[in-house]
């Protein structure tokens, strides 16, 4: 096995890379706490805006906003697909 020195400077480069992959990593893992704006919830849900709209206005779905900029966290479009999820009823065999 070689021994490898590294300077202090080196050292310190190496270890903010690691965090910054660290984080990387944790983002691909758990994803959910990312946020998209509103025009990416409405093309990824394919409502319209109004529609976004009512749900926020109802309290269907969870938002932030910042200024006029609306804000979806993916873990609340997650949990509203779940809450909205409906098991199918028919069995494979039905369709032959």
């Amino acid at each position: 096995m070689d021994t490898v020195l590294l300077s202090k400077t080196n050292f310190e480069e190496i270890r903010v890379d690691l965090k910054e992959i660290k984080t990387k990593i944790k983002n691909i893992i758990s994803p959910s706490e990312h946020f998209i704006d509103n025009d990416a919830f409405i093309k990824l849900m394919g409502i319209s805006s109004r529609t976004a709209q009512t749900w926020r206005d109802d309290g269907i779905i969870g938002f932030s906003k910042t200024g006029k900029k609306i804000y979806y966290r993916m873990s609340d479009i997650d949990q509203f697909l779940k809450d909205h999820h409906r098991e199918p009823f028919a069995t494979p065999s039905n369709f032959i």
